[in-house]
């Protein structure tokens, strides 16, 4: 009998606890929610947290209020919502570097990312466009990867390649082609992304992993597309392979924008929530204006999670082998 009641109460609680989550998320939201972003207004991360954010309000009847706090790689935000209440009304909007590179290129890093969030999903991806110039006289023959690796190994240490700074996106995928195509290329680390995109232009480098800004320039002429760094090719390129293609199989480095809330926050919020973010991204109006910032991607909550322990594994292990060391 003694049993009995232990098991029956055992039973009560269970489903008095699903009874409460379920009302909670039921109730869920009753007051605005902050979506928070640890970059400045206008930039990809804010741009697709805003898109989003605007598509939850209307569809929950409550505000998603984006707050930009930039500094420090998004770390300044990522840390915030990390101590913030688990309570379903802190958002954080974030790039992929702030989660899956700044635990290894920075010592002095206030959050943990496995530990302390809850990933919700990926929203849109951008891949990178290894470019060359084809004015350079340099590179006037270099038209594959191939070619590329060919004339590195002809010159060992002598060419040039640039990227947005040290531990960046675009320095870690060269590294990566690098390491796997058994070259070795001198990096020119220049102040963002653009800057790299100028001193290609400029035949300061010889190539650059570019941004989809590198897209409207290739199709002008001014500048040559070998491969993409995703795993599939890019729809605004379809004819330029994926460097896997390309001859190194497994190579997948991507920009990726998403969404986490903090760690504690009960799964039928966040389940919820990422129900709701996958449904406006699929939208076609809501893709379209995601799609000025990359492909769309969504992800389920446990394959962002398997996602985000791959890419911080291979990105390390990156960086200990270039020996990178952030700026």
């Amino acid at each position: 009998m003694q049993r009995t009641a232990r098991l029956l109460a055992v039973i009560a609680g269970l489903c008095a606890a699903v009874l409460a989550t379920d009302a909670l998320a039921q109730k869920y939201p009753v007051r605005p929610v902050k979506v928070v972003v640890g970059f400045s207004a206008g930039g990809p991360v804010d741009v697709v947290a805003r898109i989003i954010g605007d598509r939850l309000g209307n569809k929950l009847g409550q505000p998603f209020v984006v707050e930009n706090r930039a500094g420090a790689n998004g770390m300044i935000a990522a840390e915030g919502v990390a101590r913030a209440d688990a309570d379903g009304y802190t958002m954080l909007a974030c790039n992929s570097s702030t989660i899956t590179l700044n635990k290894t290129l920075f010592k002095e890093i206030r959050y943990d990312p496995e530990k302390d969030f809850a990933p919700l999903t990926t929203v849109v991806s951008a891949p990178l466009v290894l470019v060359v110039n084809p004015e350079n006289p340099k590179t006037a023959n270099v038209k594959s990867v191939a070619d590329l690796v060919a004339a590195a190994k002809a010159a060992p240490g002598a060419l040039a390649y640039g990227s947005g700074g040290n531990g960046n996106l675009a320095h870690l995928a060269m590294e990566l082609l690098s390491q796997k195509a058994g070259i070795k290329l001198i990096h020119v680390p220049y102040r963002g992304g653009s800057a790299a995109e100028m001193g290609i232009l400029a035949q300061e480098v010889l190539a650059v992993f570019d941004p989809l800004s590198a897209v409207p320039l290739v199709k002008a002429g001014k500048l040559r597309a070998l491969a993409v760094s995703s795993a599939e090719r890019l729809p605004a390129l379809p004819d330029v392979p994926t460097v896997a293609e390309a001859g190194y199989p497994g190579f997948d480095i991507s920009f990726w924008v998403g969404f986490f809330m903090p760690k504690a926050t009960p799964a039928p919020i966040t389940e919820m929530l990422h129900r709701e973010i996958v449904a406006a991204a699929k939208d076609p109006a809501v893709e379209e204006k995601l799609g000025s910032q990359g492909v769309v991607r969504v992800l389920s909550q446990a394959d962002y999670a398997a996602k985000i322990a791959k890419e911080t594994k291979e990105l390390a292990e990156v960086v200990a082998a270039a020996n990178i060391k952030a700026e």
